[in-house]
């Protein structure tokens, strides 16, 4: 079980490293926002691959920090019913959660998508607007990093469930699950 939930501390930090450098993406979303905005209103100069640039530098930010959002229980949930629930009521349902939904999903993504990014790879895809940004593939590339990312998430989510629910008493402690209280304490 330690094991485990040594291996669960390597995946969050891994994505948690991941994410934070994700983070500066919006730095670079701003800027190219405050360069679109300046050519169009004093220029009267337009750009669809700038456009397509602020588009894409969304996604990314989106995407690779899904992750780490849901390593640190800053994702959304509903909480009418769960709130009322015990610590070890709640590692239940995200064990079951994450077995029955979220890894299924993310590896029919997975699956799906690697055929999706091959395709406009090998098509050479491009943007449909004339003046658009080329390499298609990169932007669909990010869609399986990030649910790669959210799979790794869920693997640790899963491991602190396990350890929770079946390991020793001096290891559920170090694998509660119940980190929302103080990710609404750093947000709060």
């Amino acid at each position: 079980m330690e094991g485990l939930l040594r291996l669960s501390e390597r995946i969050a930090a891994l994505v948690t490293w991941i994410g934070r450098a994700a983070a500066w993406l919006a730095i670079a979303m701003m800027l190219v926002i405050i360069a679109d905005v300046i050519l169009r209103r004093y220029f009267v100069i337009g750009s669809t691959k700038l456009q397509e640039l602020e588009w894409h530098l969304h996604g990314m930010l989106f995407l690779l920090c899904l992750g780490y959002a849901y390593i640190k229980g800053t994702h959304v949930r509903i909480d009418l019913l769960r709130e009322r629930f015990s610590v070890r009521a709640k590692a239940w349902i995200e064990l079951l959660g994450i077995l029955f939904f979220l890894l299924p999903y993310i590896a029919a993504i997975l699956y799906f998508g690697i055929d999706y990014v091959e395709m406009s790879y090998d098509n050479n895809e491009v943007s449909a607007a004339l003046t658009g940004l080329p390499y298609r593939w990169i932007i669909k590339a990010m869609l399986l990093a990030g649910f790669a990312l959210l799979g790794l998430a869920a693997i640790e989510k899963l491991l602190k469930s396990v350890v929770f629910l079946f390991g020793p008493s001096n290891l559920q402690a170090l694998a509660r699950l119940d980190n929302e209280e103080s990710a609404q304490q750093q947000i709060g």
